[in-house]
């Protein structure tokens, strides 16, 4: 049988999988990693996963699910707008340095070396344009469901010296270092986060590009104390040339490496999320009029302005709005 990619035929099979897998999640160590790794990931001895078409969406989704647990999207940005948004990002950056940032504990003398930049939408019509590129917004769709939305848009300057971060995952799987926390059982057979980080300069091991650990997305949980020798012998390097893109589940084990270099490493880190988990970033509160008066109906969808929930349904239109039949 034939599936449309991102269907829900196209993706039993990954969750079935991940599903069996993830119900052992609570054994961990080195040679797991490796056994659980070579029994999902049967198609590729790359060391870097790249998707350059549109046209594999399927593949991607397996990749990012039962795969490495990223690819690389070559060339998709123009060098235009690479430089567009450096540029906006460098200025916000310097004259607001101090800024709400994570995965830097213990590192408080270095920690202005590392600069976020959030809330980007409200910065430049640049970010707008990136954040529903046709390749990402057909992507996304396949792996979260085509009403995803937005959780978060923001830059990452690593200037030379910064120290990196701690192996970590994102949300809103962050926190699960407190797994009372989270739903019993929960596991990796359905994602609920997609990132994507935009390179604006070439990324290098020399200037700290993000390093993640292959099939560590199957494990549905955060790293824990004593396992960052294993993460660092084992890991890879989301390498890349600036307007690259990399597209990654955010359950992989991943972090920011330490800029050994003389230049600024950086980054837009875009988060989505499937419609119905809530945003990191609050998005209706935070851009202008005058981006929401431009916006078109898919950064409309990204901004969660198309999904009606929650709302005061004691003050909402009688009738029946939702089930099969309207």
């Amino acid at each position: 049988m034939h599936a449309k990619a991102g269907s829900i035929v196209a993706r039993r099979p990954v969750q079935a999988l991940l599903l069996r897998r993830a119900q052992n999640h609570s054994v961990t160590g080195d040679g797991l990693l490796h056994r659980r790794y070579a029994r999902c990931h049967s198609t590729s001895s790359e060391s870097r996963c790249t998707h350059s078409s549109s046209n594999n969406s399927s593949s991607l989704v397996q990749e990012l699910m039962c795969g490495k647990g990223y690819s690389v999207l070559p060339g998709l940005v123009s060098a235009d707008d690479v430089q567009k948004a450096k540029s906006i990002i460098v200025e916000h950056s310097e004259s607001h340095s101090d800024k709400v940032t994570h995965f830097q504990g213990g590192q408080e003398s270095r920690r202005l070396l590392q600069r976020r930049v959030w809330n980007l939408l409200n910065k430049g019509e640049v970010f707008e344009r990136i954040v529903q590129l046709p390749r990402l917004m057909e992507a996304v769709g396949a792996f979260l469901g085509d009403q995803f939305c937005m959780g978060s848009v923001a830059a990452n300057r690593i200037l030379p010296g910064g120290p990196g971060q701690e192996p970590h995952i994102d949300y809103p799987y962050w926190d699960m270092h407190k797994p009372s926390s989270f739903p019993n059982n929960i596991n990796a057979s359905f994602p609920l986060n997609c990132q994507v980080t935009i390179l604006l300069d070439e990324f290098t091991p020399q200037n700290g590009a993000t390093a993640i650990l292959p099939g560590s997305q199957v494990w549905c949980r955060y790293p824990q104390e004593g396992e960052e020798k294993m993460f660092f012998d084992k890991c890879e390097r989301m390498v890349g040339k600036a307007g690259d893109g990399v597209i990654f589940f955010g359950l992989a084990w991943h972090c920011a490496m330490p800029n050994h270099s003389s230049r600024d490493r950086t980054g837009v880190l875009i988060q989505y999320l499937p419609k119905f988990v809530k945003p990191m970033e609050d998005q209706r509160a935070g851009v202008s009029q005058r981006v929401l008066e431009r916006a078109t109906p898919e950064l409309k969808q990204l901004m969660g302005l198309t999904y009606p929930y929650p709302q005061v349904l004691d003050e909402a239109a009688a009738g029946n709005t939702e089930g099969r039949q309207l």
